[in-house]
């Protein structure tokens, strides 16, 4: 049974690496002591190495050891053999890159499906569903596909941010671009506000956090959804 937490950010304002969501972690891997951790994403061009510390600090915390996916000779076996694996953020179209050039695509959605523990925060959150296509990230290489794990049957929207009121921005909104995905794209778009997440069990999908998630339908208007809500109907 799949069993994911599903993260628009790994940090709040104000807050440390991951510990608005600790409480959630700690819950979500009881029963691991170790978590291959895939940096493929690299935020701000970080080392593999130095992203990977990074986590490996905020788990210890909870007595998990983390080893990252690059320090292994090969990353489909490593993904094989995981415990747990966590997906971090950083640039999408280099994740995804990365996640096809080494094979590792399709083994993480393997093993997420067959019941082995993940975390994504957003591009790993990203990729968690059907495309990487409502992505915010700049196009800084060309992935193979846009294709994506399709754990949920739906796009996210990570970082989702609403209009400011009394803004001058003349740019476009989120809300605006989602719109133009569909324009062409059918599936559903969650934006999922920071400090949101959702938590998945098997086919179904609840919102968890303090904040709304905003829902985009094709052809309809957007509506809000409470946390606690349900998303195991979307198609």
């Amino acid at each position: 049974m799949k069993n994911l937490i599903i993260a628009s950010t790994s940090t709040l304002h104000g807050g440390a690496y991951m510990e608005y969501l600790l409480p959630t972690l700690t819950a979500h891997f009881k029963n691991c002591s170790s978590l291959l951790f895939i940096p493929y994403a690299r935020p701000g061009g970080i080392s593999h190495d130095d992203y990977t510390k990074k986590v490996a600090e905020t788990f210890g915390s909870i007595n998990i050891t983390v080893k990252g996916i690059h320090e292994f000779d090969n990353p489909v076996t490593a993904v094989e053999n995981a415990e747990a694996i966590f997906t971090g953020g950083g640039n999408t179209f280099l994740l995804v890159t990365q996640l096809y050039k080494t094979g590792v695509m399709a083994a993480v959605q393997k093993a997420v499906n067959s019941g082995i523990p993940y975390l994504g925060s957003s591009a790993g959150s990203n990729i968690c569903g059907m495309t990487m296509k409502t992505t915010n990230d700049m196009p800084i290489i060309y992935p193979p596909s846009f294709d994506t794990l399709a754990l949920v049957p739906f796009n996210i929207n990570p970082h989702y941010l609403d209009p400011i009121e009394g803004s001058t921005h003349m740019g476009e909104t989120r809300e605006t671009r989602i719109k133009e995905f569909h324009q062409f794209n059918a599936q559903p778009v969650l934006g999922l506000r920071e400090g949101s997440w959702l938590d998945v069990q098997g086919d179904t999908v609840i919102l968890k956090g303090n904040l709304q998630g905003r829902l985009f339908l094709q052809g309809k208007e957007p509506q809000e959804l409470e946390t606690g809500s349900d998303l195991s109907w979307l198609k």
